[in-house]
């Protein structure tokens, strides 16, 4: 099997993890929480690969095409924040759903969105460059976006001290290690095979994250999975939304037919995996509805990505405009 292959299986791959989840969670809770000790571990080392294969140190390369990242600039973080403000009115204030819902539709995706954009006809080398500037805007943007969308009364769920702890374990050092495994691949062979043999872990550790993830929390959940249903009309709804207003982004910044549809693709994935550490940061009684949340739009988002892959090249952003 090659990589692409296997990128290109990930889908199922990852359905298959949330359904045998699911199975233990419901059949064998006791076995299913065993797995809870696994997922800061697991999601550590994920996020580590996943950083691995963006290249910071080419962060130059997200300007020569500065049209593209103007657009891609405005669609994040300015109309999806918007956009997520007026969709979460309708929803119960002070509440984890509110919570869940916005957390993670505020942080666009940098990792499956590359190889889902080359499957839909976009420019996947112009969405990869545009990687590391969407990670950095939004570990500092999402928390500002936050606190405007939910106010003190959610944000102060967050304490200080786990928040801080999940931020420096799970998201800056693997950032770092990235980074310098990105350096000494420059300089040294060996290191640059490491960096090749990292590509081959986001799919496998993805799947293994969502396992754990459902299988040790479905039993602490089972009796708000109607809550947690709740949220998926919002996420529905923002997959339809997004790519309309990406068509229009892209017709007012006149990208070429590949570029709209990158577009399409990097304004409307979300990026649960950065969220997940922040998720776990808070208080027992609302991390594992807000965790549950946020892979339940993972679920809907797979879906999703399936539809865009064939509906964005041929309707949202065709050959000839």
């Amino acid at each position: 099997m090659t990589l692409e292959e296997l990128e290109s299986t990930q889908v199922c791959s990852y359905f298959i993890a949330l359904v045998l989840g699911a199975l233990v969670g419901f059949l064998s809770p006791s076995t299913g929480l065993l797995g809870e000790g696994w997922i800061e571990p697991l999601l550590g080392v994920l996020l580590y690969a996943m950083f691995a294969q963006i290249p910071f140190l080419q962060l130059w390369k997200a300007f020569s095409h500065w049209r593209f990242m103007a657009a891609l600039g405005v669609a994040n973080f300015m109309i999806v924040p918007l956009l997520i403000w007026l969709m979460t009115r309708l929803l119960p204030e002070e509440s984890p759903l509110l919570l869940g819902v916005s957390l993670v539709l505020l942080a666009p995706c940098i990792d499956y969105v590359v190889v889902f954009t080359q499957l839909g006809r976009g420019d996947a080398k112009l969405m990869l460059a545009a990687t590391p500037l969407l990670l950095l805007l939004q570990i500092i943007l999402v928390p500002l976006y936050l606190w405007l969308i939910l106010g003190d009364s959610a944000t102060s769920l967050f304490s200080a001290a786990p928040v801080l702890k999940a931020f420096v374990v799970l998201i800056l050092i693997p950032l770092v290690l990235a980074i310098v495994t990105e350096w000494v691949g420059g300089r040294l062979h060996i290191a640059q095979r490491w960096q090749a043999a990292t590509a081959w872990l986001p799919v496998p550790l993805m799947a293994l994250v969502l396992f754990a993830i459902v299988a040790s929390q479905l039993p602490k959940i089972t009796d708000q999975l109607s809550l947690i249903g709740s949220a998926i009309p919002f996420f529905v709804a923002f997959m339809l939304i997004m790519p309309v207003i990406a068509r229009v982004l892209s017709h007012s910044f006149r990208l070429e037919a590949a570029a709209g549809r990158a577009l399409v693709f990097g304004a409307s994935t979300r990026n649960s995996l950065v969220v997940l550490p922040l998720a776990f940061a808070l208080p027992d009684s609302t991390r594992t509805l807000v965790a549950a949340v946020i892979v339940t739009q993972t679920l809907v988002e797979l879906v999703g990505e399936v539809i865009y892959v064939r509906v964005v090249p041929k309707w949202v952003i065709p050959d000839q405009q």
